[in-house]
């Protein structure tokens, strides 16, 4: 083999290299993007909504309550 063949394989193999490497780094970049947008989009569908009609629990200020911070 000539000097120039060995140069045009190895000048290939760069292009090669440089070429899966940009396409690893796209493939990366849009696996992230895509993974931020399905993140998001399941955590607004997570989002529980409760009627206002729905019975609430919890510290309410009742008069039994008050009368018992009357006696204090």
């Amino acid at each position: 083999m000539s000097k120039q063949t060995k140069r045009d394989d190895k000048s290939e193999f760069n292009e090669n290299r440089r070429n899966l490497l940009k396409g690893l780094t796209t493939a990366a970049v849009a696996g992230a993007v895509i993974s931020g947008t399905a993140h998001a989009a399941t955590n607004t569908e997570l989002v529980d909504v409760k009627p206002d009609d729905e019975k609430k629990t919890g510290y309410r200020e009742t008069q039994h309550v008050k009368d018992y911070y009357d006696t204090l």
